[in-house]
């Protein structure tokens, strides 16, 4: 008997291939390596972060940890339709993020913002309200593309990823069997 429950618990729904608890973990886990690579990035090919990215995997990292909180509290109903509010609005937030890099990325070099300080500086010099507004409008720095994979720029490729996850996040949380 207790064999069946280990296995249960560990096996796919029989009412489909994936329960809600795989499906948050394997978004926690998705986020994971997407903060690997972006570190990756950082650290072993020399690319430093703008602070658009930063805030980027900061929204990154929250949504992963509301994919971890939910894989492991498991819960049911109601529960479950919080934890996807929760991946929905972090992942709106990221969307958001990327989605402004992107359009940053893309405007003439003559109409890109000026270079602006950096976010360590911002953050020691400014309260927080105004950084994130200084941040959030962009600088120079965010405009331009270090990095591509097929022709596309790192906000390029987080922009689906936050979409994806969002909807796989809310839909997965409101509709399948924990």
């Amino acid at each position: 008997m207790q064999d069946l429950r280990i296995i249960s618990a560990i096996a796919p729904d029989r009412r489909g291939w994936l329960s809600r608890r795989a499906l948050n973990g394997l978004g926690f886990l998705i986020c994971a390596g997407g903060l690997g690579f972006a570190y990756y990035v950082q650290h072993y090919l020399g690319f430093e972060p703008c602070p658009l990215c930063i805030f980027q995997r900061l929204a990154l990292l929250a949504v992963g940890l509301v994919f971890l909180v939910a894989t492991l509290h498991g819960p049911r109903d109601w529960g479950a339709k919080i934890y996807g509010v929760l991946v929905g609005l972090a992942t709106g937030i990221g969307a958001g993020i990327a989605a402004r890099h992107a359009w940053l990325q893309h405007l003439p070099p003559e109409e890109a913002p000026r270079c602006g300080p950096s976010l360590e500086y911002m953050l020691q010099a400014f309260p927080l309200n105004e950084t994130i507004r200084e941040v959030l409008t962009g600088s120079g720095e965010c405009a331009k593309v270090d990095w591509t994979l097929l022709g596309f720029s790192m906000p390029e490729w987080t922009l689906p990823l936050f979409v994806v996850l969002g909807v796989a996040g809310v839909v997965g949380n409101w509709r399948l069997r924990s």
